[in-house]
């Protein structure tokens, strides 16, 4: 069995991949403090809950169950007590059910060295990348993963910390550390920092390999390039370490034809695309919720974006990076769309739906989520389409994890 930690879990493209690949895997630890992602990954990777176990829970119990967590409703701030005990029952039944589930060790900065076991294999890490972004750069926002800098992409540090005092405390650290974050973490601005991350790694004995990998050469046709950095234990194995450069050098992962030894499969955007909305009125409902108003900046949006769809075909185009935002310029791409709705674009953007599909989820994961989505209040459900979107866009494509972790099978056998 090989035991891995998710930690800044989102909706569990790690566990996905793993599984998709018949990786003999067990998510021994989870870790997340987003509620809305909380629950989507309990659903998506253990099914419908049963919340019957807490029929006799009254209200106090249950604020007393979620008051010993930090919890955050938009993944950029943590709820005050007030704002948990203002959550809707069932909700607060069904968010304590997912943390127990999942064993989710809920926000970063609360988990400590102990709570790690000693027998893990793979512990993955994607911090925030908000403050590394170039987009948060343009809006002056420098500080990147400044040790001091107590913003979101600094919780990179709180990993060392978990580490460190795993090491501190004499216990077995995982064999392997897999870290994703955007493509700027590389530029000269963030070189410092960066260096300083991996130096600590091999000052606990790990080898460090960075790859730059774009999703549209796994299969999925999506432009999105993001560095992943993979620390192999070796500590003073020199045998061993000598083992990993020979297998390293002879597969590296920015090499097409290694790429395409190890990846599953290859899908078009016609296999994305939902417009056979005659055939399933869930399509038609969807993309009615994903047409904008027809205001002067959304015919710009349409002007300046890619068609993917004209009304007839759709195009043979691998669309831009899937973001946390569809309705804004630039997007990941137009479809044309006429729903006979007066004052509505000429256009839809990507549903919900089909931003999972395009970051390797299947149809059944992203169903799950729809067929259990309560009501937070009367006008509002708890998956929002915005928030459905903001989700995929901050996971990670599953297709590039699975060459990733069938690579990592191969360094543990010859190791």
């Amino acid at each position: 069995m090989f035991n891995v930690v998710e930690t800044f879990s989102g909706i569990g493209s790690q566990a996905k991949a793993l599984r998709n690949i018949g990786f003999n895997a067990n998510i021994v630890a989870t870790a997340d403090w987003d509620i809305n992602a909380i629950i989507a990954y309990d659903l998506i990777h253990h099914g419908k809950q049963d919340l019957t176990a807490y029929n006799h829970y009254s209200e106090q119990q249950l604020n007393e169950e979620l008051s010993k967590f930090t919890l955050s409703a938009d993944g950029k701030s943590a709820m005050t007590e007030k704002a948990k005990k203002v959550l809707p029952i069932h909700l607060k039944k069904m968010l304590l059910y997912a943390i127990r589930r999942s064993n989710n060790l809920v926000s970063i900065t609360d988990i400590k060295g102990k709570d790690i076991s000693d027998n893990i294999d793979l512990l993955t890490y994607s911090f925030p990348c908000q403050d590394l972004s170039v987009c948060g750069f343009w809006h002056g926002n420098t500080s990147g993963i400044d040790r001091d800098a107590n913003n979101r992409s600094g919780m990179l540090w709180e990993v060392e910390r978990i580490l460190e005092e795993m090491f501190k405390l004499g216990k077995k650290m995982p064999k392997f550390l897999l870290m994703e974050n955007v493509s700027n973490i590389l530029s000269k601005t963030h070189e410092k920092n960066f260096n300083e991350w991996k130096g600590f790694l091999s000052s606990l004995g790990y080898y460090n390999v960075v790859y730059k990998l774009n999703a549209k050469d796994f299969g999925i046709p999506q432009k999105r390039e993001r560095v992943y950095m993979l620390s192999v234990l070796v500590g003073n194995d020199a045998l061993k370490l000598m083992e990993l450069k020979r297998y390293l050098d002879e597969h590296k992962l920015e090499n097409i034809n290694e790429i395409n030894r190890l990846k599953r499969r290859e899908i078009s955007l016609r296999e994305i695309l939902k417009i056979n909305y005659e055939e399933n009125p869930l399509y038609r409902e969807e993309a009615n919720y994903s047409q904008p108003n027809d205001t002067p900046s959304r015919q710009r949006i349409f002007e300046k974006n890619d068609v993917l769809y004209d009304g007839v075909n759709i195009k043979d185009i691998i669309v831009n990076t899937v973001t946390t935002k569809q309705d804004r310029h630039p997007n990941s791409g137009v479809i044309v769309y006429d729903s006979g709705r007066s004052g509505k674009a000429v256009y839809r953007n990507l549903t919900p739906r089909e931003c999972f599909l395009l970051m390797g989820f299947d149809e059944e994961d992203f169903q799950i989520l729809i067929e259990n989505n309560i009501d937070v209040n009367k006008r509002r459900k708890l998956f929002t389409k915005e928030k459905l979107i903001k989700m995929a866009g901050n996971s990670i494509v599953v297709d590039v994890l699975e060459v990733i972790f069938r690579q990592i099978r191969e360094i543990e056998e010859i190791l």
